[in-house]
């Protein structure tokens, strides 16, 4: 009997559990996805230039390598189209339910009961089985600055993007400088009358060689299967030989800082502008963003960098201790609230214990999947599988293999859930391997808790991952009975 399998999420981790389920002829699953649409955070992040960092023919499942890519970097409307097109594909969309938000899951000794809210009203059913892909990146963090509810203007975060506030013209402030921030001033430096740009702390940039794929590089692609496979491969290749060792503090760490300090110098003339944009911590230790646009719009004669510290919003503006900036709209561009996982909902293993009160120091979870205690549960893109060299659509698929190879045994033995000495043994080889990284140089970054500890990077290659996914589930779960 094929296993109730109930999916959170419908954006690239839940499309593709979805779909791996449905090519394997177990079609008793739902999705939930509490929006309106499909999608997750490129539903969401729809503000001007909105894209993605890693290139679109590794950006996509190997499964669906999808040869219609227009740019070598992907911008939002793409990727969503292509995640329309997988779910229409694999006809997975009938099996999704939205406007559906999951609410709570709670093991009741041999099952998981499932109440979801929706138009409908609140609604309890029961599943063998829970997938949680929520992802990292599913609920802005707005900063904790005196007097943001009395600004008069109109405010809003960059993944919730006022498409109704035409910015031309208009005296824009933009708090943060990470990727978001990045893509999105150059677009509205554009438009806007002047557009003020609070940094806390610069980034490191690179250049991202971006380039449209004319009608003969995609029929190449299209008409030549091996050719695209190779292209893909060269990507992922390149990726794991030099921008890891870099993340790893190895031989290419010195030349991702000459590139990122040539990039600065080529761009920004005036030495004191660079001085201010440049980071006094390591290359990679927080995201390192990627874009050839953001530092010619901060030499715009619209665009002025403040890097004093806010002091406080104002009905009129902003305000900082040396000054005041007067302005109408306020961006938001400050980020995930990327460590609090599966929050807002309540998850309850055996014995009654939350999940959340199990991760109050910090989430953890074996292969950043599975948590003792909780029989059947399992996590897309969960605590410590986050990259920052390489695609999570690849970590994404190593993850949703393993769950497929666990399906067969919660089958034959009832529940199962990871040992707890298996999960000690994860967390010693995490920190172990976390010692090597440049991510704990001291920089603040969304990769860390408030108390510092790295909850969502994984510090290894993606290959040793992928081994490590792909072991047999045995020895490292056990059954368990009811109660």
């Amino acid at each position: 009997m094929a296993p109730r399998v109930a999916i959170i999420g419908a954006g690239f981790g839940g499309l593709c559990m979805a779909i791996r389920l449905e090519r394997a002829g177990i079609h008793t699953y739902t999705v939930f996805e509490r929006a309106a649409d499909l999608g997750g955070t490129w539903r969401d992040n729809s503000y001007p230039g909105a894209g993605c960092d890693i290139p679109s023919h590794l950006y996509s499942y190997s499964f669906e390598k999808y040869a219609s890519w227009t740019r070598r970097y992907p911008e939002q409307p793409e990727i969503l189209d292509y995640l329309h097109h997988c779910a229409d594909k694999y006809d997975v969309r009938r099996k999704i339910r939205l406007r559906t938000e999951v609410r709570r899951a709670v093991f009741d000794g041999g099952a998981w009961q499932v109440t979801t809210s929706s138009t409908e009203g609140e609604r309890t059913e029961t599943f063998d089985v829970v997938v949680m892909a929520v992802g990292q990146l599913n609920r802005p963090h707005m900063p904790d600055i005196s007097g943001m509810d009395e600004f008069e203007g109109v405010s809003f975060h960059s993944a919730r993007w006022n498409h109704d506030h035409d910015l031309t013209g208009r005296r824009v402030a933009v708090i943060g400088t990470g990727s978001s921030a990045a893509q999105l001033v150059p677009r509205v430096a554009e438009r806007a009358e002047h557009l003020y740009l609070f940094q806390r702390t610069p980034n490191w940039v690179i250049p991202k060689p971006d380039a449209a794929f004319g009608p003969l590089t995609r029929m190449a692609f299209r008409c030549a299967p091996g050719l695209q496979r190779a292209y893909r491969e060269w990507i992922y290749r390149y990726a794991e030989g030099t921008l890891y060792p870099a993340l790893a503090q190895g031989w290419s760490e010195g030349l991702l800082r000459q590139r990122a300090l040539r990039h600065l110098r080529d761009q920004v003339p005036d030495p004191e502008l660079r001085a201010r944009l440049t980071p006094d911590y390591p290359p990679g230790c927080k995201r390192v963003v990627i874009d050839s646009s953001f530092y010619p719009a901060l030499t715009r004669p619209n665009v002025s960098l403040v890097t004093d510290r806010i002091a406080r919003v104002t009905p009129k503006g902003v305000h900082t201790a040396e000054s005041a900036y007067e302005v109408d709209t306020i961006v938001y561009a400050t980020g995930f609230k990327s460590t609090e996982f599966l929050v807002p909902m309540e998850v309850v293993g055996r014995e009654g214990r939350s999940l959340g009160e199990r991760w109050k120091d910090g989430a953890e979870a074996y292969l950043g999947i599975s948590v003792p205690g909780f029989p059947n549960l399992f996590m897309l893109y969960g605590p410590n599988t986050n990259l920052g060299h390489n695609s999570i659509i690849f970590m994404i698929e190593c993850q949703v293999a393993h769950i497929m190879a666990c399906l067969p045994h919660v089958g034959a033995s009832g529940p199962i859930e990871v040992r707890p000495e298996a999960m000690a043994a994860w967390r010693r080889q995490l920190d172990v391997a976390m010692s090597r990284m440049v991510w704990g140089a001291g920089c603040r970054s969304w990769y860390k808790t408030a108390d510092g500890r790295i909850t969502n990077n994984w510090p290894g290659p993606t290959t040793l991952y992928r081994r490590l996914t792909a072991r047999p589930p045995e020895p490292a779960y056990r059954a368990v009975g009811p109660g």
